[in-house]
């Protein structure tokens, strides 16, 4: 029975090849391009194109049944506040008369709050005294009166002679005035015989102090001997030569606000009225910062009390100067106490009763054609009357602006990131309803900055600006009673971490990013505050503490975000820039397997990630995921490392052993097949995975295509071209078809030692030119152009391995 079974399924196999054979047999004298082609027309024929077109209907229905699913699970966390809204409402005329059923009263819970807000309000916030500034405000003060005091020293004593011979103002002039003047002064005085003094020429030309000191230097001049008047005039130059040095050193630290006349009026004041005028500035400056002075105290309030505390005991000369001086020492020292203020509002709004709204049985609520106001309303809602239902005209109005939001997302989304899987739909659905849905449990505070963050990180910056943009929209009609500060802040976070965290390499810079994501949100929230309130009491109350919060709530969603991204990678088979980096850990137990298993392999492998990541970096694709798929595509050849050449280290050849060109063609292609099996079980992404059968595409194992041919007798069956050739499919995207060619190119490169660039670049486009006509990269997107400058960055690269090297002499060895 055995015997038979054998016998006949080596009757239908030989059946079978007669059958190819006959099929293929008028076609074999052609080139390989038309057998395939001819192969593809007999699958269509059985049937190939039924299944695309099957393939295309279920493509259809499940993009449908998406579209139904997000509209409606948006629609429904968005149209939320539609579901149970009252018909009779504030501002709505009544249709009919309602009268109380029975006797009740009810609290205005929105009058109530609304009270206690503006009890909140309207609390003076309570101040406490800064010490440190008040202390400042001393020092300062001290600080100029020493100067002044100073400087007074040094020009004492002052008046420098009898004010009843030389007027004071004389004696403050001929001490401050110019050289010049004082010159003009002296050469009026020299003796001028037969000359009337009215006739002197230069008189006319002096001013009114001048000509005063003149006049009564003369007299002193004519009463007393030459020697005592020049005693007075060196006396004179005496004092102005200190003036002068006072006033070198007063501008070299100077006064706010004061010149050189102020200073003058100071050092003319008598020590007397100096000492007056010194403890008045000093107890009116302790007086006002005692009493405190506010933030925000306008000048002129300030200017009037410092007058009112110092009083009529100052001399007028400098009552102005004084006023200055203190104006500009004196600053507000009193500051906000926050927590005693929020104590007190608080306090003060709990002490505010509730607001009841009380009602008769058989009393009329609201009559008909009367407008409902907030106390009807409370009782209409209060009985059950107020007709609370669906609001189908608003849920229409939602369906209508998520359906908008769709299509313009599925419009950019084609334009920027077309390659986007079923599976990626659903988790940009579920994140879109994430967002609105808070706003069901009136959670304020956003997680924009969350949603941003992965986007950016699975699929694409511009993508993901897009969708937060969109949310934003959706969000804002959601809600009803959050502030725009919230709203704007959260946009905010949400679009700085969606244009930077597709950029980010490692998670260390995530967490950073979720730090600046969080400062970002605190400003924005500050800063929106600040231009939309109208009250500095509330903006010192509540604005910075809430800014922090909402600052730390934008961390804390980054926080989240991190967490779970790895579970999401995972479920939903995403690939980011640091999973891709991760991966890439030569350490990874699968890599590590391949460096012990198959050594030749690995740096193959090695060389073959230098090539297509240089070319990948040139063509601006993406790199990480090259040299992701790069490190694990020849996994497979651990299942046999001997059989292939790299692995076998100068041993025997396990295929001269088989020699049997089928057998070796199976175990050269199982290497794909297992390496499947391997990714699969390791967890690899899908987009890692490509990479195996992509870079061997459809390609013909040649040699031992070309040793069965060989071996070929007359009368056998006729070598298939098909049994040769892996399975595929061809690299569907650059990065696989930049892949595929260093692959190819590897094994050439290593064999030119001695060769010139020239000979390197000609080699490499032969293997381009063969890949090109065998139609493997139809489907990469690789433009012949882009060959030219692949082919170029892999000559590089082969430069940069076969540089050469200075040659040890054989001394310096033997030592």
């Amino acid at each position: 029975m055995i015997k038979s079974w054998h016998l006949l399924t080596k009757k239908i196999d030989l059946w079978q090849r007669k059958c190819r054979q006959r099929l293929n047999f008028l076609w074999f004298t052609k080139n390989n391009r038309q057998i395939r082609k001819i192969s593809a027309i007999v699958k269509d024929f059985s049937g190939s194109n039924l299944q695309s077109s099957k393939r295309q209907s279920i493509k259809l229905h499940y993009s449908l049944a998406m579209l139904i699913f997000a509209l409606v699970a948006l629609t429904s966390v968005v149209g939320y506040r539609f579901y149970n809204q009252p018909q009779l409402t504030v501002g709505k005329i009544s249709p009919i008369k309602i009268e109380a059923p029975w006797d009740d009263e009810f609290e205005d819970t929105k009058t109530t709050l609304a009270r206690r807000k503006e009890v909140q309000r309207g609390i003076v916030p309570i101040l406490r005294q800064d010490k440190e500034i008040t202390e400042q405000i001393r020092l300062q003060l001290a600080k100029y009166l020493e100067r002044i005091e100073q400087l007074r020293v040094q020009n004492q004593p002052f008046p420098f002679f009898n004010s009843k011979i030389i007027s004071l103002p004389s004696q403050q002039y001929l001490r401050s005035c110019s050289s010049a003047e004082f010159q003009a002064i002296l050469k009026s005085l020299e003796p001028r015989q037969n000359i009337a003094f009215s006739q002197f020429p230069n008189f006319l030309t002096l001013n009114v102090q001048q000509q005063q000191a003149l006049e009564q230097l003369r007299r002193y001049q004519k009463a007393v001997s030459r020697p005592q008047f020049k005693k007075l005039i060196a006396q004179v130059d005496e004092v102005r030569s200190r003036y002068v040095q006072g006033l070198k050193k007063f501008r070299a630290k100077p006064i706010p606000s004061f010149d050189d006349r102020d200073l003058a009026a100071f050092l003319t004041l008598s020590n007397q009225e100096w000492v007056v005028t010194k403890t008045s500035i000093e107890g009116a400056t302790e007086r006002i910062i005692a009493q405190g002075i506010a933030p925000g105290t306008p000048r002129y309030l300030l200017s009037s009390a410092v007058a009112l505390q110092l009083g009529t005991q100052i001399p007028k000369s400098v009552s102005p100067l004084v006023n200055s001086l203190l104006l500009n020492v004196l600053q507000p020292n009193l500051q906000e106490n926050r927590e005693a203020t929020r104590e007190l509002a608080e306090k003060a709004a709990q002490e505010i009763a509730p607001v009841m709204v009380a009602i008769k049985k058989g009393q009329i609520i609201v009559d008909a054609g009367d407008k409902i106001s907030q106390a009807d309303f409370v009782l209409l809602d209060g009985f059950g009357l107020s007709r609370r239902g669906i609001n189908w005209l608003g849920l229409r109005l939602s369906a209508i602006l998520v359906l908008s939001v769709i299509g313009v997302f599925v419009l950019v989304q084609r334009q920027i990131y077309p390659a986007i899987r079923r599976r990626d739909y659903l988790l940009v659905c579920l994140l879109s309803v994430s967002a609105p849905l808070l706003s069901i449990f009136n959670v304020a505070h956003t997680n924009l900055a969350a949603i941003g963050l992965f986007v950016s990180s699975f699929y694409n910056p511009l993508l993901a600006i897009c969708h937060v943009s969109l949310l934003t929209i959706l969000v804002t009609w959601s809600q009803s009673g959050w502030g725009w500060e919230y709203l704007i802040a959260g946009s905010a976070g949400g679009l700085l971490a969606a244009a930077i965290a597709g950029t980010v390499r490692s998670r260390e810079a995530m967490a950073r990013l979720g730090v600046v994501v969080g400062l970002t949100q605190g400003v924005v929230y500050l800063l929106t505050t600040l231009i939309l309130s109208a009250s500095a009491a509330t903006i010192w109350l509540a604005v910075l503490p809430g800014a922090i919060i909402h600052g730390l709530w934008g961390v804390a969603w980054c926080i989240v975000a991190i967490g779970i991204s790895p579970y999401l990678e995972r479920f939903f088979d995403l690939i980011t820039p640091i999973r891709l980096a991760e991966l890439s850990n030569p350490n990874l137990p699968l890599l590590k397997r391949l460096a012990t298993e198959a050594p030749g392999t690995f740096q193959h492998t090695m060389f073959v990630c230098c090539l297509a990541e240089s070319a990948a970096r040139k063509l601006n694709c993406n790199v990480e995921l090259v040299r992701a798929g790069t490190l694990y595509h020849d996994i497979g050849k651990m299942h046999d490392p001997l059989g292939f050449i790299e692995n076998q280290m100068g041993g025997p050849n396990k295929h001269d052993e088989i020699n049997n060109p089928w057998v070796s063609a199976e175990i050269i292609k199982k290497h794909v097949s297992e390496g499947l099996v391997m990714a699969k079980k390791y967890g690899l992404p899908q987009a890692i995975r490509d990479f195996i059968p992509e870079h061997q595409g459809t390609l013909l194992i040649a040699y031992f295509y070309h040793h069965a041919k060989q071996n070929n007798q007359i009368g056998d069956e006729p070598i298939l071209e098909a049994d040769f050739r892996y399975d595929g499919p061809i690299p569907q995207s650059r990065e696989a078809g930049i892949m595929m060619l260093a692959d190819g190119c590897e094994a050439a490169l290593r064999s030119l030692k001695d060769a010139t660039p020239e000979q390197a670049l000609s080699t490499i486009k032969k293997i381009f030119k063969a890949r090109w006509k065998d139609d493997q990269l139809v489907d990469s997107g690789l433009s012949y152009d882009e060959l030219r400058i692949i082919a170029d960055v892999f000559v590089q690269v082969w430069q940069q391995f076969n540089h050469k090297r200075i040659a040890y002499p054989k001394g310096a060895l033997n030592n």
